[in-house]
This record gives C-alpha cells, structure tokens and sequence, in this order.
C-alpha cells in the first residue's frame, strides 16, 4: 500500500507541476519562445536558396537607340512645293524629303550678287581714278581734295562690296534651307504636312527612324533595382506571337528610378510604383513593332 501511495503522489506532483508551466505559458507570445526552434541546417539553407528567384519580370516596349529617331522640320516658312516621301518610304542620308518654294529667295539672292558685281566694278573706276588723281597731285596739275575724293569714293565702293557679299551670304544659306535632307537613314514613321500646304517656320514635317537601330526598355520595379546586372541575360516575349521568345542582353543600367510609364495589364498591380528603365540589346531579329508592349524576364546573377 505504501509503494502504491508513493506512485499516487508522484502522479499528482506531476499533473500539478504541468498545469503551472502550461499557466505560466499562457501569455508568452509565440515569437519570444521561437528561439527554441531547430537552426536550418545545410540542406534547408539550400533549398531556400532554391526557392529564391532567379529571374525579374517586367514589362517593356521596343524603343530607337538615341539618334536612331529624328523628327524633321523646316527653319524657313513657305508653301511646301515638293513633299515626295510616303509613310514606311525608305530615306538614305542626305535624300530630299521636303522643299519649301524659294521664289523670292532666288530674287533676293539675284539681286544682292547684282549689287556685289556692281560695287566690284566701282572698285575698278575708283581705283583707276585714285592713282590718276595721285599723279596729277605730285605735277601740281590737282589739288589735295581731288585725292581725298578719290580715296572717299574707292572706301564707299569697297564697304559697298563688301555688305552685298555678307546678304549674298545670308541669303544664300536661306535658299539652302528650301531644300529639305534627311539627317539620318530611315524609315517614315509619320508625315505632319502636305505637299501644298503652307508651313511656318519651326513647323514639324515627318519622322524618320533607324528601324536597324532598336531595343527594349523594361521597367523594373525599384525593389528588384538592385538584382539587374550589365550583361545579364534576357528573354523577351512578344503579345500575339505564343511559344516564341527572343534573346536579349542587358546593356545600360540608369543611376535613378522615375515614375511608371507603361500602364499594367494587371489590373491587382498598382499604377505609382517606381520603376527601373533598364535598357536591353536585342541579339537576334524580332517582329515587334516600335513602341509595341512585350514581357521581359531578366536573369539574375
């Protein structure tokens, strides 16, 4: 009987003992009895190392190189008498796209080289008659004013000449202007006028765009900014062309981030985030349009 009390009381010592400690317990958050929990060892290290991502997504759209695309417009005011090129028309570097009539340039120009020959051919008399009036001075045949008339009407000639020069000038670089030349290879994207019309000066004319000279722009969001390296692989996919994806290569990476400038398609994404514009190369021909929205999944490191 006395073993069997001695069992008793331990059973009752024990219940006692875990109804404390489970009181105790009661108000202890769980995060202040976490530290009790096993450390990850090498195996669960490496599978959430696993589990991390190994690719950024984001979206983009196909964008010229600086100075691949240009915008054409007129210095001088007119009615565009020629106007050939057509939207998707080819353009070499150097082709007339535009030319503004140049009728009255032509006269203006005409006359400021009529007015140059005539002074050139006053220079001559005056020249002629200066070196006469030098001689007849030193016979005494002339007095001193004959001379200083003379050097008076040569000096008159000489600035005369030499102002019909500079508007010859000026109003050659004018006529220049009428004649309008691409300044770069490239397609016609958009035409602004037409032939007949009558433009102002600073009117804009057309587009052109160096279609050989594209790449993405992708926007990343700020918090994946970090993760994008220079070289990291790309991969683009373009919307109505399924199962086909294209390589590229990141190759410019902006210091600062800048506001969100395509619109999500998710409508769960919100529209003021922050984005990276990361800028990638291409390695391989595309049918995406200029400015066509594609997806883009950037390896990370």
């Amino acid at each position: 009987m006395r073993a069997m009390d001695i069992l008793k009381a331990r059973g009752i010592w024990m219940l006692i003992v875990g109804a404390t400690v489970g009181v105790a317990l009661v108000g202890v958050p769980w995060q202040r009895i976490r530290w009790a929990a096993p450390l990850a060892g090498p195996a669960e290290a490496r599978a959430a190392e696993r589990a991390a991502p190994t690719h950024i997504r984001a979206e983009g759209h196909l964008i010229p190189y600086p100075g691949a695309e240009v915008t054409v417009g007129t210095d001088i005011g007119g009615t565009l008498r020629s106007f050939p090129l057509l939207e998707k028309m080819e353009a070499q570097k150097g082709d007339l796209v535009a030319e503004v009539d140049s009728s009255e340039q032509k006269a203006a120009y005409a006359e400021a080289r009529a007015r140059a020959l005539e002074a050139a051919v006053d220079i001559k008399l005056y020249e002629l008659e200066l070196r006469r009036s030098k001689n007849l001075f030193s016979a005494s045949a002339v007095a001193e004013d004959a001379v200083d008339r003379s050097e008076h009407d040569l000096a008159g000639a000489l600035a005369k000449k030499e102002s019909a020069t500079a508007t010859t000038g000026r109003l050659a670089a004018t006529l220049a202007k009428t004649r309008i030349v691409a300044p770069i290879h490239g397609v016609v994207m958009s035409r602004k006028a037409e032939a007949g019309e009558t433009v102002p000066a600073g009117a804009q004319l057309l587009t052109l765009c160096d279609l050989t000279r594209t790449r993405i722009e992708a926007e990343v969001d700020e918090y994946d900014a970090a993760r994008v390296a220079l070289g990291a692989e790309a991969t683009i996919r373009v919307e109505g062309v399924d199962g086909r994806a294209y390589k590229g290569k990141v190759e410019e990476i902006p210091d600062s981030v800048t506001s969100r400038r395509i619109k999500p398609q998710d409508p769960g994404r919100p529209i003021d985030t922050r984005v990276l514009l990361v800028k990638i190369a291409l390695l391989e021909g595309t049918p995406i349009k200029l400015g066509q929205r594609v997806e883009v999944e950037i390896k990370v490191p």
